[in-house]
């Protein structure tokens, strides 16, 4: 988990000094600095080349503009005069190639949408009026703002109605801009201060993975050990049961999102299972679990065992049970895991559920739509291994397969996802977003490569990274990074292999390797230590001479794609 402070530019043209001091002073991770530009002067300050901001080093921005500000168009619609939707739409675009600019200077760009304290213009029979309407022209300059950034490249948008809505009568005061041009109440502050540390915490790798779930009053209403489960309450005409139905409904949806579901229950696993397997009403069945522990064990070490069993951290984990006592003996036997309050009504469940804001990920990869799956492939392997002779027996009858790719566009987004979330198998645990990743590797002097893992299983998609920077006759491996679910498995050392390989025809006769320890990436220096490589002259640093091939690893098939794409 990255946890470094991180600097925010803040660009607006209104008085952000109420936000900025919020921003700074929000408890929740990442520890945010942040400065603002003179209101104001957004464009001003983005196009003077010699502004002494441009001095400093930020790691994201925040612009926050007024729609009148934007446009002078929609300003005189504001006022009642006459305005052309086309020049609306050129002055939005105006704006948005300004930000395009600010994009190259810093790697991250956060912008709320516009929007409009109230005003009778916008509402009544005249706001979504398709020529005239004020509502719906605020709309189509937001719809417009999307388009422009629709690649997601380092510019993401949030949307700054929630934060008016949860304002509600105190999201407006004209007082406040009046006296000291500040457009929007601190309630409308505190949300976004909540959302962008949230986008900030997806953006670094630091959002959760996994939500384990009780099942007794959790996942359905009653105990199904005393009822059975054709008596349980689920769907059908109750609204309490309905209620259920819905909180499974949105626990679905996180899996399309690549959030993985486990079950700890202080129940019979038989009967709990039937109940999951059969009752008609149940939205998640046995395959929409990765794991479950389902015993009359402590829930809270049943929650590390199956974290660990997953290959996760406590720091990915979220718990959600009906029980006080039970989230507060989780709570307090790995402070890592996040144990949200829940509430006693399990009609509010869904709406809890939809507003914890710790799931926010900036994407979604194709290896995030099939997680779930690729953890059933998991506990097949692992099923073969114990039955399998041997750790070598094991590894060839897994047909393991490594495909070496180029970084590019098609695989920039998972490749920066991996760099920003793998912690044990990390050389460096340095975190990149998008953007900064893609200018690192431009670079005449420094390759990347990403690795994907298939085996008579199925795909586990694309785990591993590596990268270097060549000087006259040595390289340094900048990345070596893999996923915990490819560890052990002789992937690392094909990893090396390929690098050794890849690196010789450029003329360099030594590869290094300087592990950085964290908290986290021990096994990364257990494999170095094991690797065959030597110990170099300084502490934590490896090497291997070139004038030797390092072997691929019997059983695996190393399949170089390269040459496929530029």
């Amino acid at each position: 988990m990255d946890t470094r402070t991180v600097r925010i530019l803040l660009l607006s043209d209104f008085n952000m000094g109420v936000f900025s001091a919020l921003l700074h002073h929000d408890g929740d991770a990442p520890c945010v600095t942040a400065q603002a530009a003179p209101f104001g002067q957004i464009l001003q300050t983005i196009l003077d080349e010699k502004a002494t901001l441009w001095g400093q080093a930020f790691d994201a921005a925040v612009v926050w503009s007024r729609p009148e500000a934007v446009s002078e168009d929609y300003a005189d619609a504001r006022e009642g005069k006459p305005f052309s939707p086309d020049r609306i739409r050129e002055q939005v675009d105006a704006f948005c190639a300004a930000i395009r600019i600010l994009q190259g200077r810093i790697p991250t760009v956060i912008l709320p949408t516009w929007s409009a304290p109230y005003d009778a213009q916008h509402s009544g029979l005249m706001g979504m009026h398709a020529e005239t309407g004020l509502s719906l022209t605020l709309m189509r300059m937001n719809m417009r703002l999307s388009e422009n950034f629709k690649d997601g490249r380092g510019i993401f948008i949030l949307d700054a109605h929630r934060w008016i809505h949860a304002g509600g009568g105190e999201a407006f005061d004209p007082r406040l801009w009046y006296m000291g041009k500040i457009p929007f109440g601190q309630p409308v502050f505190q949300q976004a201060v909540a959302d962008i540390k949230s986008a900030l915490r997806g953006l670094r790798g630091m959002s959760r993975k996994l939500v384990i779930v009780d099942l007794d009053d959790t996942l359905w209403g009653g105990i199904v050990g005393d009822l059975g489960w054709p008596q349980l309450r689920l769907g059908g005409h109750d609204p309490i049961g309905e209620a259920f139905a819905d909180f499974q409904r949105g626990l679905k949806a996180l899996t399309r999102r690549g959030i993985v579901l486990g079950i700890v229950s202080k129940n019979t696993e038989e009967i709990a299972l039937a109940a999951v397997d059969q009752h008609p009403e149940m939205i998640l069945r046995r395959g929409d679990f990765a794991g479950w522990r389902i015993n009359w064990e402590d829930k809270a070490q049943n929650v590390a065992a199956l974290v660990s069993a997953l290959n996760l951290g406590l720091q990915s984990a979220v718990f959600i049970d009906d029980n006080p006592r039970e989230r507060s003996r989780v709570r307090e036997a790995f402070p890592e895991v996040f144990v949200p309050d829940w509430p006693a009504d399990p009609m509010l469940y869904r709406k809890t559920l939809d507003g914890l804001g710790c799931f926010n990920m900036p994407h979604v990869s194709e290896e995030d739509l099939h997680r779930a799956q690729m953890y059933a492939h998991e506990q097949q392997r692992e099923g073969l291994r114990t039955s399998a002779p041997s750790f070598e027996v094991w590894l060839k009858t897994l047909a393991l397969t490594v495909s070496v790719e180029r970084l590019d566009a098609e695989n920039l987004r998972r490749a920066a996802q991996l760099l920003n979330k793998t912690n044990q198998m990390n050389l460096r645990t340095r975190r990149l977003t998008e953007a900064e990743l893609l200018r690192w590797s431009e670079h005449p002097r420094r390759r990347i490569w990403a690795f994907r893992v298939s085996d008579k299983f199925g795909d586990l998609g694309l785990t591993g990274i590596a990268s270097v920077e060549c000087g006259d006759a040595e390289a340094e491996v900048s990345d070596f990074i893999l996923s915990c679910r490819a560890m052990g498995r002789k992937v690392e050392e094909t990893m090396l292999h390929y690098l050794v390989r890849a690196v010789r025809p450029m003329g360099i006769r030594r590869l290094n390797a300087v592990y950085r320890p964290t908290e986290k990436n021990k096994p990364c220096l257990e494999f170095l230590d094991r690797s065959g490589l030597a110990a170099g002259e300084e502490e934590n640093q490896y090497y291997w001479t070139l004038n030797q091939d390092y072997p691929l690893p019997d059983g695996i098939h190393l399949e170089d794609r390269t040459h496929l794409r530029s």
